[in-house]
């Protein structure tokens, strides 16, 4: 092998070490964020839909609108009975959702 050719070889592997370190820094401030939580009991249909993933201030709303109808929920699972709201929803958000 020639030096230019390891000079090369250097240089492309120090490129893609500085790179993934960078990545590896953008990761572990996404990953060390605050997630926020949100008391459904509580919580207007704004707070509701900026703390829970795939649920918009429509969705939101349905969920203040059946919390008026039916009176509180008493576990996460409850929301499934939201109109739009599924399983799926309430799985990805469980981290967020306080119902105390």
């Amino acid at each position: 092998m020639n030096p230019q050719n390891i000079a090369t070889a250097i240089f492309a592997v120090l490129v893609l070490c500085i790179g993934s370190v960078a990545q590896a820094n953008d990761l572990s401030g996404q990953l060390s964020g605050d997630v926020m939580i949100v008391n459904v009991n509580e919580a207007d249909a704004a707070s509701i839909a900026n703390a829970l993933v795939g649920i918009g201030i429509s969705r939101a709303q349905a969920i203040v609108d059946y919390r008026d109808q039916y009176g509180r929920f008493y576990s996460a699972q409850e929301l499934t009975s939201v109109k739009g709201i599924g399983q799926s929803t309430v799985e990805k958000n469980l981290s967020r959702i306080s119902i105390e």
